[in-house]
């Protein structure tokens, strides 16, 4: 195996995963601000225009009542609507009925209001005090050119994209402060964890070692009982070892792809087991066809297959099977233990999660299982009936 260019102090998934969920929240809680200010800034930007150019309709809609007040007099003389290439015009009476309009568009005019826009046009509504010429309203309208509307849009995109790119960063900031202690304890876990498994690793080797080199028929029965129960116990620490150094290291560890014989692979592993089995009277059937093949890294199989194992013999009821079986394209491996409840099974490779605690374990294993499947783009199916047992394929 070789080092990859990870470090240990790369930031992990979960806190990843937590930095991008607070990010998301911030962010939307601070578009909503910004929204919400660019609301009211765009109201404001509209009433000041408005204000503005009221001034202005208002000395149009004077020189528009001192015409119709001349007209009304001398009716008789002009009988002309006064008009004007500055403004456009409309006269309604007491029951907003329109008398006379120049307007782009008279039926859209609403005499309740003072100031208003519609339709790129700026209308102003004058009430009389004099019905001159039957006239209860004055409306005055203008062109509304657009140019406030586009300040406004410009400045709320480029004031607004500015205060979301600051808000972002403080988020940024903060974020990483509130997750600076969790920061800290994961990394002495992982600290303890690394430590714990190195430390673990010389006296589980040394054990196994020294039991290989036992000679069995050498022993009276009473002390191979008691190498048995060693020899189990350290190749359990040995499993769990491995594993603990999976999850440690393996976003460190590249991978060493070769063919693997599967079949020679599946068998080692089945037998190595198989003490392990035999400490609570589990029988292990094996059907493996012989050349089965695929490209992987032989120790992540040897992973794969181990938690498999493991797994089926933790949860089987004593003096319970276990059968493997190994074709082209699948491993299946199936115990009568005690299953799992409808559903569960998907809960399964969560990490952490177990369905017995009285079964002891991390409840890693699958979740392992899970990973290396998942990096070898293999399909895992898993059918289990409560108190019946569980199967499991891998398919690839």
């Amino acid at each position: 195996m070789s080092a990859s260019n990870g470090t240990a102090t790369s930031i992990s998934r979960s806190e990843r995963r937590t930095l991008l969920r607070f990010l998301g929240l911030y962010a939307f809680l601070a578009f909503l601000i910004l929204v919400l200010g660019s609301t009211i800034y765009y109201k404001l930007q509209k009433d000041l225009m408005l204000q503005t150019k009221r001034l202005e309709l208002e000395e149009y809609s004077k020189e528009l009542i001192d015409g119709l007040k001349l007209l009304h007099i001398y009716f008789d003389r002009y009988r002309t609507y006064p008009r004007n290439p500055l403004y456009r015009s409309a006269i309604y009476d007491a029951d907003k009925v329109r008398i006379f309009s120049t307007l782009k568009d008279p039926k859209g005019v609403r005499l309740e209001k003072v100031i208003y826009t519609t339709d790129h046009v700026i209308q102003y509504v004058h009430v009389l005090d004099s019905y001159y010429l039957g006239a209860k309203y004055v409306v005055v309208e203008i062109d509304d050119d657009g140019r406030w509307f586009v300040r406004t849009w410009k400045n709320i995109f480029l004031y607004g994209g500015a205060l979301l790119a600051l808000f972002l960063a403080a988020g940024l900031v903060l974020v990483r402060l509130f997750l600076a202690p969790m920061r800290n304890a994961i990394r002495l876990l992982d600290r303890f964890i690394k430590d714990t498994t190195h430390e673990l690793n010389t006296p589980v080797n040394a054990i196994l070692s020294n039991i290989e080199m036992i000679d069995p028929r050498k022993l009276d029965a009473r002390t191979a009982k008691k190498i048995k129960r060693i020899e189990i116990g350290a190749r359990t620490i040995s499993n769990i070892y491995q594993d603990l150094t999976y999850l440690v290291l393996n976003h460190q560890i590249a991978s060493q792809d070769t063919s693997v014989d599967l079949s020679r692979l599946v068998a080692e592993r089945v037998e190595y087991f198989r003490i392990l089995a035999e400490s609570k009277r589990i029988g292990i059937e094996i059907d493996i066809q012989p050349g089965v093949e695929r490209r992987i890294d032989e120790n992540k199989a040897a992973r794969l297959v181990d938690n498999l194992l493991s797994n089926a013999i933790k949860y089987n009821r004593r003096g319970g099977t276990i059968f493997v079986r190994l074709r082209p394209g699948e491993l299946l491996v199936e115990d009568s233990g005690i299953g799992m409840e409808s559903g569960a099974a998907k809960e399964a490779f969560k990490r952490y999660k177990r369905f017995d605690e009285s079964a002891g374990g991390f409840g890693i294993g699958l979740n392992i299982v899970a990973m290396i499947a998942k990096e070898y783009g293999l399909r895992i199916d898993i059918e289990s009936e409560k108190g019946k047992g569980t199967k499991v394929w891998v398919r690839w």
